[in-house]
């Protein structure tokens, strides 16, 4: 295999039982500065992650032995690995995509696919998890890059509206201490607060982006004091 002068190449383990999208995702990556190994069930990639480091694992999620689901929530919670994992599934609904964000997924692509698409994703996940992180705050599972105003959470792009952001951002910096309602004002209004309680809307429409579609609530009410943002991960 060619790579190009001074670049290194990216290490993926791909855990597919299905021999021909193995040999299918080979043949392509392999063009595209590559280095591939490959498990066709959950124990023997697990061994292969525990023993050899990679950048990026692609992950089918029905699998024999060990299903994606409990290989990536092993591979978070007992053997504390963060590599960045793509998860490959059929299923396309919601629900399942969010079952696998919580179990530690950092993205989903949905079967077929195209080998351009797996391409560009496992680039953008080595590219996160090996860019410069000055700017990123993180509380939990929740990111924000402070310099490109993104925000995921268990991998989950998140969009806010700017109050939102500024809000977060606040929160993030500050964490885990509470923010007064005072100061939160200000940051949004200076020295001109609305009458009644916005805050309370744009608070709610906060925790409805960031907290709603998880099963751990991060942002706290403070009873007459303020907000503030804590806790772990789904």
């Amino acid at each position: 295999m060619v790579h190009a002068l001074g670049t290194a190449p990216i290490k993926v383990l791909i855990v597919e039982d299905n021999r021909d999208i193995c040999e299918n995702i080979a043949a392509y990556l392999e063009k595209h500065n590559y280095l591939l190994d490959f498990a066709y069930d959950g124990i023997s990639a697990m061994h292969l992650v525990l023993t050899n480091p990679f950048d990026v694992i692609v992950l089918d999620l029905m699998l024999p032995g060990m299903d994606g689901l409990s290989f990536c929530q092993k591979l978070r919670t007992d053997a504390k690995v963060q590599t960045p994992v793509l998860m490959l599934t059929a299923r396309d609904k919601l629900d399942d995509k969010l079952k696998g964000f919580e179990a530690g997924a950092d993205d989903y692509l949905v079967k077929p696919f195209a080998l351009q698409e797996l391409h560009a994703r496992l680039q953008a996940l080595f590219k996160r998890s090996h860019g410069k992180t000055d700017n990123l705050l993180a509380v939990g599972n929740l990111t924000l890059n402070s310099s490109t105003l993104q925000v995921h959470r268990a991998g989950r792009h998140i969009d806010l509206n700017p109050s939102c952001m500024k809000l977060l951002q606040r929160l993030m910096e500050e964490a885990p201490s509470v923010v007064t309602r005072e100061a939160l004002e200000t940051l949004l209004w200076a020295d001109e607060h609305p009458d009644g309680d916005a805050l309370r809307s744009h608070m709610y429409k906060l925790r409805q982006a960031v907290d709603k579609p998880f099963d751990t609530p991060l942002i706290h009410t403070v009873h007459r004091i303020g907000y503030r943002i804590a806790g772990g991960t789904d």
